[in-house]
């Protein structure tokens, strides 16, 4: 996304708002009986990481259901009947937490983010916790700062002991104000913070610029052996954005189709090759946390060409992935009516 302003998890257009469930808070995992945190070699773990989905415009909307998704026990199911065995957990944490010191977050929240990482290690499924939407950060890095490195001791805190498939992932798409090289001294110090408490817990580590193919191409590999590297996908651009509302201009998109012709293959091939020799060159595995084509214009048979395409390439270099996402505009399920869209699942997760 390296080249574009804004991207899928960038805020979609606004949905009737529903209401979460209420929720009670609950300990912290490091306080519950522990199952025990064992160190996972990162490449072993990308392997496990396999095919997965993001539970998106969840728990990054300002609040959960005002994007019209709420999450449910049942889709934790889905996912693992699904075929999938990751989820990514979108998580606007600095829209609940104090702005002062010590910057806490709130308890409630806490316990819903808990909620869903509970279900998801119940099921046997991997989660990266992430966070999202932290609008402030990429408008003016240093007077949040403080603020930042807070939120991520609290929630490093928080995971101690949690399974090793609970991973960290200190932020979604840097841009703006986080250019490479105010952001690769960020996630350093970002970095030092966790690891008071995770020393050894894979970290998610990313480009600037959107997180997009080329961006960690101008970032330097931290010096630690537990980083698993990300980056996500939706090139070409007018392709998988055409008529997204929050995307200014996208109309002009709207009929744009994937052929999958070599044209069209040799991009992708060139992004993912980039990629890849990058991540040779700097000894760490690769996951792409996002790649998908918002489905409100975007015709079903091109959208099952560049799923199946990006998804199998990724696979065949190596990287696991999670599609973007569960069930909104970009979905591979249809909430209203129970069922998996298709062609979509199968491009992700084809049979046999």
């Amino acid at each position: 996304m390296a080249s574009v302003a804004l991207g899928a998890c960038a805020a979609p257009p606004r949905a009737q708002p529903t209401q979460p469930p209420s929720v009670v808070a609950t300990p912290a995992l490091s306080q519950r009986p522990a199952t025990g945190f064992h160190v996972l070699d990162p490449f072993e773990q990308v392997k496990q990481f396999s095919r997965g989905v993001n539970f998106g415009n969840a728990l990054e909307a300002p609040k959960e259901g005002d994007w019209g998704m709420t999450l449910e026990e049942g889709f934790f199911d889905l996912v693992k009947s699904g075929g999938f065995a990751t989820i990514r957990l979108p998580v606007k944490w600095s829209g609940h937490a104090l702005r002062q010191a010590p910057y806490t977050i709130e308890p409630a929240f806490l316990a819903r983010v808990d909620w869903a990482v509970d279900n998801a290690l119940k099921r046997g499924l991997n989660i990266v916790v992430n966070m999202h939407n932290y609008d402030e950060i990429v408008q003016q890095s240093d007077p949040e700062h403080d603020r930042f490195l807070g939120l991520w001791e609290q929630i490093s805190a928080h995971y101690k002991d949690a399974p090793a498939a609970v991973v960290l992932e200190p932020l979604n798409e840097p841009n703006g104000a986080l250019t490479a090289g105010t952001w690769q001294r960020l996630f350093d110090d970002t970095l030092a913070v966790i690891r008071k408490a995770n020393p050894e817990r894979n970290v998610i580590f990313t480009g600037a610029d959107w997180g997009g193919p080329s961006a960690l191409r101008g970032m330097k590999r931290p010096d630690d052996p537990h980083l698993i590297a990300t980056f996500h996908y939706y090139q070409p651009f007018a392709f998988t954005h055409q008529g997204a509302e929050w995307v200014q201009g996208s109309n002009q998109w709207i009929g744009t189709k994937w052929k999958g012709d070599s044209g069209d293959r040799v991009n992708v091939d060139f992004d993912f090759d980039q990629v890849a020799q990058w991540a040779k060159a700097n000894k760490i595995p690769v996951w792409m946390g996002e790649f998908g084509s918002y489905g409100k214009y975007g015709d079903r048979v091109s959208r099952q060409r560049w799923t199946a395409y990006v998804a199998r390439q990724a696979e065949q270099r190596g990287f696991a992935w999670a599609y973007w996402e569960f069930g909104a505009g970009f979905g591979v399920y249809d909430r209203a009516n129970k069922t998996w869209i298709e062609p979509i699942h199968t491009a992700l997760v084809p049979p046999g």
